[in-house]
């Protein structure tokens, strides 16, 4: 089976598109409009760009109408947003995070889930439930159009500038307890996996700097 996505049709009943970039890590993104109004949504579009210093991206799409989500909007206006870890304990909010709410309602009401408040931007909400949080300092937005009003998308960029790790997930050696965490990654259709169980590898000839991630870094 061949097919060319922008003159063809899809000869599957399905699309297999995004369930061939698998897992995708999910960007649970907390903001605050400038008038107060907190916003909280799941973007399976996430990833981190470089470590030195920590960067990331999420990619959000049109609503069909052409309005952008409110997640980028509020990233523009005010600097900042928080990714919260999503886990296989708080899978149902993260699902009921992904409704579109009318203005006056909040998704983290809607969600069941409590607030904490970021270091550095105190009026941005964070999942207090989540084990993980990045404060995310806006750098820039670039728009790419698609075929569709709603194929069009913002990807947005962010320092990363504080980490927010819970004790109780670091192991004694000082790294973060996966399967204990249990986060969730992002599938095809409407599936998701969760990570329960890892394995190492260690690239030949790795340094010691490589294996605790700081290579890059001078030291």
């Amino acid at each position: 089976m061949k097919y060319s996505p922008t003159t063809e049709a899809n000869p599957l009943p399905y699309s297999p598109f995004k369930s061939c970039t698998v897992p995708r890590p999910i960007g649970w993104l907390s903001s605050v409009s400038e008038d107060g109004v907190e916003n909280l949504a799941p973007y399976s579009q996430w990833q981190n760009l470089t470590f030195d210093p920590p960067m990331v991206m999420f990619s959000a799409n049109q609503y069909p109408d052409g309005r952008r989500k409110d997640t980028v909007i509020n990233a523009e206006k005010t600097g900042w947003f928080v990714w919260n870890m999503a886990t296989y304990a708080l899978r149902e909010a993260v699902n009921i995070s992904a409704m579109v709410l009318p203005p006056e309602e909040s998704e983290f009401d809607r969600a069941g889930v409590n607030r904490s408040y970021a270091d550095l931007a105190p009026t941005v909400p964070m999942v207090a439930e989540s084990p993980v949080h990045f404060e995310c300092r806006y750098l820039s937005t670039h728009r790419l159009p698609g075929a569709s009003t709603v194929g069009t998308i913002d990807i947005v960029y962010a320092q990363v500038e504080k980490i927010h790790v819970a004790d109780e997930v670091i192991t004694p050696d000082g790294r973060l307890d996966i399967p204990r965490i249990q986060p969730i990654a992002r599938m095809g259709y409407f599936d998701y996996a969760v990570v329960n169980e890892t394995f190492e590898m260690k690239v030949p000839g790795s340094t010691p700097e490589a294996e605790a991630g700081l290579q890059g870094r001078a030291g």
